[in-house]
């Protein structure tokens, strides 16, 4: 049977049966940046692919042009949990209602109406995941700060996407890690962030513990915009904050700061006192605020009265880091108590020497104290180490001595009587 006056050669016939065989598929390619793009390309295999007129799809150039919308890409993949709520079940209700009497009545309205519900339903979700996506965190902290107080900070929740904005976002804190509570305690809400805009808010976070945190993670959730669905997603922030021990008052904190902040002491020479020291005679050069107006009038010549010279007491501050195991609870309230005394005695003109196995420090200026409250922040116990207890006579005879420790019966057999000992527990 002759099917065609047209003669088919026998190459030309392989040839159409190899294209028939392997087909240029079109589908998904992915570029080289991540991003999805429509178009065709080629098997190693499609006779196509030996043309080198036509470049493949997975080449390093590629004959499509950039996404126009990245950010959509970028939120189709972002991390993004939801949940439905109450408002979202009932209209889910309605959606398969309304569904249920289509297919049972078989009423084109009712198809249409069927359609729209779950177009809407969607749209919403596409729009609440948009939301989400190409937000930036930042976190403004002061340049001290201590745990379990509220401090005062800012936050700067920033759009990086180009035109589109971010409606209805809610900010809140996450547990870290152990279970530790958020820092930041309060949600924020932002009503509106406009693309390529920063929106900024006053904040109070509070840390849980002392000393160096790394992350903190916050959540970001919107209803946007129809409420059905609360879409939520975190934001951490890889930032080291270095948290000082908690400034607590403790069972005999109001002794403590009594002995310790009367350390002005009476020198036997004269000086800027308030005590009466001698009086002598009138010399060039000296003030006649001084001048002893009573003794001048009785001997006829004038006379200076003289007051000795206060000079502060140097207190001496001892951290035992040795620590039962299982007794870090003891440790970290040994730790706040020396914080809180620290801080008490840098506020005025006191001068203080600290010392801890491994550490010796002597602060008489405010940034001098901040850097004892800072080892304070990251010291770590020494758990079962038996090294012997300090000797008292190591400390200066004239200063106020003052121990901190979980053990405190070992300092009191070991002899030290002129020294302040607060145990952990007492």
């Amino acid at each position: 049977m002759v099917l065609s006056d047209r003669i088919v050669h026998p190459n030309e016939r392989e040839n159409h049966l190899r294209r028939v065989r392997n087909p240029a598929p079109v589908g998904w390619g992915l570029r080289r940046n991540g991003l999805p793009a429509l178009g065709i390309f080629m098997t190693p295999n499609s006779p196509r692919a030996a043309n080198p007129g036509i470049r493949r799809q997975d080449s390093a150039q590629s004959r499509f042009p950039e996404p126009v919308l990245p950010d959509l890409f970028h939120s189709l993949r972002s991390s993004i949990h939801f949940r439905i709520t109450g408002g979202g079940l009932l209209y889910i209700f309605a959606v398969l209602l309304v569904g249920f009497a289509a297919f049972r009545t078989g009423n084109n309205l009712l198809f249409l109406v069927f359609s729209t519900l779950l177009a809407i339903l969607l749209v919403s979700g596409f729009l609440s995941r948009l939301m989400l996506s190409g937000l930036e965190l930042e976190l403004l902290l002061p340049e001290h700060v201590w745990a379990r107080t509220a401090a005062p900070a800012r936050i700067r929740l920033r759009n990086l996407k180009r035109f589109t904005p971010s409606f209805s976002l809610e900010l809140s804190g996450q547990p870290g890690a152990a279970n530790s509570p958020p820092i930041l305690t309060a949600p924020v809400y932002f009503p509106i962030i406009p693309g390529r805009t920063t929106v900024e808010a006053s904040i109070e976070v509070t840390f849980p513990r002392r000393g160096r945190h790394r992350e903190n993670v916050f959540l970001i959730a919107t209803r946007f915009p129809f409420g059905f669905l609360r879409k939520t997603t975190t934001l951490a922030l890889q930032r080291e904050t270095i948290v000082y021990p908690a400034l607590e008052p403790f069972p005999g904190a109001a002794n403590l700061l009594a002995e310790t902040a009367s350390g002005e002491m009476e020198m036997p020479v004269r000086g800027p006192g308030k005590d009466f020291y001698r009086i002598r005679p009138y010399e060039p050069g000296d003030s006649a605020r001084h001048i002893d107006w009573k003794i001048s009038a009785h001997t006829g010549v004038h006379h200076i009265r003289e007051f000795s010279r206060d000079e502060q007491a140097v207190v001496e501050v001892l951290l035992d880091r040795r620590t039962n195991a299982g007794e870090s609870r003891l440790f970290e309230s040994a730790v706040e108590r020396c914080a809180f005394l620290i801080s008490h005695l840098g506020a005025g003109d006191t001068k203080v020497f600290m010392r801890a196995q491994g550490f010796t420090y002597a602060a008489a200026e405010e940034d001098e104290f901040y850097v004892i409250l800072r080892y304070l922040a990251l010291v770590d116990p020494l758990i079962a180490v038996t090294s012997a207890v300090e000797s008292e006579s190591d400390f200066s005879a004239s200063g106020v001595r003052v121990v901190f420790t979980s053990r405190p019966e070992e300092f009191r057999e070991s002899g030290w009587s002129g020294a302040c000992v607060a145990g952990a527990d007492e």
